[in-house]
């Protein structure tokens, strides 16, 4: 999605123009590979750097079109929500002290950035899911404005055919449906680039699969969303669902979605893979594209292959085949795109160690990856790496082995020595590679992050929780200490942050159904000590409210006589948004004389507020 699009409303005779233009770049790249003309004999590194910009308050940013001009550097760029920049780092050769180039790199540059947010109030963050972005945070308003991410987003739900419904199972479960892709902006990544070969292309391909899962497992970074722990890189799972462009039918049929692992090894050449993906998707987007790539090879020219990389940038492999022109140099690369952003530049640049010291050093034997391994369990480690993390269980050579065990008997040394074989400085592969060791040993960013959590969640509510841990990533990361490094920290300096009703709601709340036996809910109430109970209609919207008044009048006086919660509830009830300020709140519930407040978002009761949950932010209007 990288080129600029103004309209999805492309003419029929455009699309088959584009098709035919797609096929012609996809003949062009056969061309070039038989004939030698992609370059070789060299291998080359890059990244994309993925951050977050919090605001005074530790919560997502609005500012990211706003910074940009202030940094004035054009190795940044937008991504698609209003809280996310991104870096493009410069392509260094592999070799000697590259890895610390591009880290210098990367600490210049989010200096630069740091510099320019500092003076905005704003904060950067690298993390893989931002603790603090709620549902709020999800809507249009906070879309970039850019032609190019509303075409994506009108897209998608075209082709699905209705809203988003996410549904990611962990500890927690998240269950929610969308009217657009920004659940797709909740992740942010540190996107790995590696030249390879065109004749090597397709061994290294499959080899990069085969590493996904155990290279992930020590990689994984975001346990939590919207609050709930769930999977140890919930990337994973959200990214498929948020662009999933598949309708669930009842014909039972095999559709492969856009963001994918794949489902076979690769065969033949790099140009086959793109055959299969354009055999395997629906084209999403169409652009009138002048330059024909097989008059350019005629005419003795290096075509860019617009089309190609147009339709590519549409479907996200986790391991994904690109092609580029650099210098005038056409060449062939592996994106890595499962490595989350974060915890540290220092981590980031293990992770990226490690990966290219796997990736370089493959053993032979692992050159037809199809006689070593079934690619169903290359897809289930990686899998379970998403779930489970540095905990997985992985199969490979055949046995049933842990993560510890595998990252340090194996695949640490494999990288150690593919970094060797091609001339790293030894200081930067013992450095880098410490920090992948460490971490196998004592904890992964997933980790640190579920437990900093689930200490500060035992001490204070979950939105003061999320923005405390929120508020000690980024003090780490100030620090420069690697992950394996960060602390629990039990006795925080706790202050209240919140300033809207969906900061301090309750959200385990119970309701019950109009039509529902007044005994049962008022025997429920008085079971649970529950005070305050919103009821529903049969469309599950508010229809009025239960309160410990009605429950004490009911049990002296409804006895013997069958009613419905309908007939003893309270109709005429006030209700407000999860944007609304805890003042507003506050001033609607004294001058009403309420003793809650219940919370509704899209019609839908998602909250509830009591004077307790208010009284703390009352003082302190009135102190």
């Amino acid at each position: 999605m990288g080129q600029e699009l103004t309209n999805t409303q492309v003419s029929r005779e455009t699309r088959l123009k584009f098709i035919r233009q797609l096929l012609n770049d996809i003949e062009a790249l056969e061309f070039m590979i038989d004939n030698n003309l992609i370059e070789s004999g060299i291998t080359r590194i890059g990244a994309e750097q993925e951050f977050c910009l919090v605001d005074k308050h530790w919560r997502p940013a609005k500012n990211a079109q706003d910074l940009l001009p202030l940094i004035d550097d054009t190795h940044f760029t937008t991504e698609l929500a209003r809280y996310n920049l991104e870096i493009n780092l410069d392509p260094f050769t592999l070799q000697k002290n590259c890895f610390e180039l591009m880290q210098n790199q990367l600490d210049s540059l989010l200096k630069k950035a740091t510099s320019v947010c500092d003076a905005q109030q704003t904060k950067i963050l690298l993390t893989g899911i931002l603790p603090t972005i709620s549902k709020s945070e999800l809507m249009f308003d906070y879309m970039t404005q850019s032609p190019r991410y509303w075409a994506m987003n009108e897209v998608i739900k075209k082709a699905r055919g209705s809203d988003i419904t996410l549904k990611i199972r962990g500890v927690d479960e998240l269950l929610v449906v969308h009217d657009s892709v920004l659940f797709e902006a909740c992740n942010t990544s540190f996107q790995l680039h590696l030249q390879i070969d065109p004749k090597d292309f397709t061994k290294s391909y499959n080899w990069a699969q085969a590493i996904s899962g155990p290279v992930l497992s020590v990689s994984a970074n975001s346990p939590l969303l919207l609050g709930r722990e769930l999977w140890s890189e919930t990337r994973i799972a959200l990214f498929q669902q948020s662009i999933d462009t598949r309708n669930a039918s009842y014909a039972l049929k095999n559709q492969e979605a856009r963001v994918s692992f794949g489902n076979q090894w690769s065969k033949g050449t790099a140009a086959d893979i793109f055959k299969n993906d354009l055999a395997n998707h629906k084209i999403l987007l169409a652009k009138d594209i002048e330059q024909n790539a097989l008059e350019e090879l005629e005419q003795g020219s290096i075509p860019k292959l617009n089309a190609l990389n147009l339709n590519n940038g549409t479907l996200y492999r986790w391991n994904r085949p690109c092609y580029g022109v650099g210098g005038g140099k056409p060449h062939l690369r592996i994106e890595n795109r499962y490595i989350p952003s974060g915890p540290t530049v220092l981590d980031e640049m293990a992770n990226f160690a490690y990966w290219v010291g796997l990736m370089v050093g493959r053993p032979p034997r692992y050159d037809d990856m199809k006689t070593q391994m079934d690619f169903r369990d290359a897809k289930a480690n990686f899998i379970k790496a998403a779930r489970y993390g540095k905990e997985s269980m992985l199969r490979w050579d055949g046995e049933i082995r842990s993560t510890y065990d595998l990252t340090l008997n194996t695949f640490l040394p494999m990288a150690r020595s593919g970094l060797q074989k091609v001339g790293i400085n030894q200081s930067d592969i013992d450095r880098l590679l410490h920090v992948i060791e460490r971490r196998t040993l004592t904890q992964t960013g997933a980790q640190w992050t579920t437990a900093q959590y689930r200490t500060l969640n035992k001490k204070m509510k979950s939105d003061n929780a999320l923005v405390q841990l929120t508020k000690a990533m980024h003090k780490n990361q100030e620090s420069g200490a690697s992950v394996d490094k960060w602390p629990i920290e039990e006795n925080l300096n706790v202050v209240e942050d919140a300033f809207l009703v969906g900061h301090i709601m309750s959200t385990n709340v119970f309701s019950v159904n109009d039509n529902d036996h007044a005994d049962l809910a008022t025997s429920i109430m008085a079971w649970k000590n529950i005070h305050h109970v919103p009821v529903e209609d049969e469309s599950g919207q508010l229809s009025g409210l239960l309160t410990w008044t009605h429950m004490k009048k009911h049990k002296s006086q409804g006895k013997g006589k069958t009613l419905l919660v309908g007939e003893i509830m309270a109709k005429d009830v006030s209700s407000v948004s999860p944007n609304t300020e805890i003042t507003e709140a506050i001033a609607i519930m004294k001058k009403n004389e309420y003793g809650c407040l219940p919370i509704v978002q899209d019609n839908q009761i998602v909250g509830i507020i009591t004077i307790k949950n208010v009284l703390p932010f009352d003082n302190k209007s009135t102190s």
